[in-house]
């Protein structure tokens, strides 16, 4: 009971920040400040954290969010609360020169401002955004040139992917992120902007809801119904898998909507992976997990997923569950 209501919270957390954010991005510091170095940084943003790993400023890094967990080095750090519930007193009591927040946080970045406390303010959007991020947060901590080559080698990474999926029928796709146990009830799926929906497109599927222009929506089985999609995708970050006891049942509950082609075809993807639904630096891995799911056959390896392969952490895991590959045989756990 107490990891499903754990998982039920990072659910809502999710589908919140979707919904709580515009599709474009306003992402800047407060002006008052110069750039500069920055040596104890405070991040409440898991996909800022994995990005400041991933160019070098990891060792900087004084403390976290509640929800932080990759790599395993944050898990030694203190954590000063989330998108909800910062802990002011905390993040100022270790003196940074540098807190990632939400652009959402408003109060807490006017608190950092009376303290002359320098802030990065981050806003959720498309899958392109994610190397701007990682851009100016490079400019920001003063490591711009590891920045920038992180930056080039994702950018690389998903346009080999789109080069290997061009020539592919593009099946009509839903991709949802979320819902309650055991029911079709609280669906929540991608929209037709934001990084999921970037992600689904640039991995050779049409969104279902490409029309719904907003990065979340709560679906009906009604809706679901009328979308008719040819594929189904749930993504989930690692901790909010499905017990390994329970995924037959889970993927029973689709069995409702027997009507739909992907029902109908075996076609149900379970994939529980943080690199799908953290908008990170190990975003391409997740791409590619994807196109894996919507292409079964995209199995070669090449440049993209040799990179997965180096990359790919112990705490990620993306998988089809024992019921679907017993439907379509021919499709890969990923």
């Amino acid at each position: 009971m107490a990891a499903h209501k754990k998982a039920l919270i990072a659910v809502v957390a999710v589908a919140l920040l979707l919904l709580a954010v515009p599709a474009r991005p306003e992402i800047s510091r407060f002006p008052d400040y110069p750039i500069t170095r920055s040596d104890r940084i405070v991040s409440l943003v898991p996909a800022v954290t994995e990005m400041l790993y991933a160019f070098g400023a990891g060792s900087r890094v004084v403390a976290v969010s509640s929800y932080d967990t990759f790599p395993a080095d944050v898990q030694q750090l203190p954590k000063v609360g989330a998108l909800l519930d910062p802990n002011v007193e905390r993040i100022l009591a270790l003196k940074p020169d540098l807190v990632v927040v939400y652009g959402s946080q408003d109060d807490l970045k006017r608190q950092l401002a009376r303290a002359g406390v320098r802030f990065f303010d981050y806003r959720h959007a498309g899958l392109a955004d994610i190397t701007s991020t990682i851009r100016t947060l490079g400019a920001q901590t003063g490591d711009a040139p590891a920045a920038d080559a992180l930056a080039l080698t994702i950018e690389r990474g998903l346009d080999e992917i789109r080069g290997r999926v061009k020539a592919r029928p593009r099946p009509r796709t839903l991709l949802v992120f979320g819902r309650e146990r055991l029911a079709l009830r609280g669906v929540y799926a991608s929209g037709g902007v934001g990084f999921l929906h970037d992600m689904l497109e640039t991995a050779g599927g049409a969104n279902v809801f490409d029309n719904v222009k907003v990065q979340s929506v709560q679906a009906s089985s009604e809706q679901i119904l009328a979308a008719r999609p040819d594929v189904i995708v749930e993504a989930r970050a690692t901790n909010s898998a499905f017990p390994s006891g329970e995924r037959d049942a889970e993927l029973n509950v689709w069995k409702a909507l027997a009507s739909v082609p992907a029902v109908r075809a075996g076609r149900v993807h379970f994939l529980f992976d943080d690199r799908i639904v953290i908008p990170g630096p190990r975003v391409v891995d997740g791409t590619l997990a994807l196109a894996r799911a919507i292409h079964p056959d995209l199995l070669q390896a090449n440049g993209a997923e040799r990179a997965t392969k180096r990359e790919r952490s112990a705490e990620s895991l993306s998988e089809a569950p024992e019921g679907t590959r017993r439907k379509a045989g021919a499709e890969r756990q990923e």
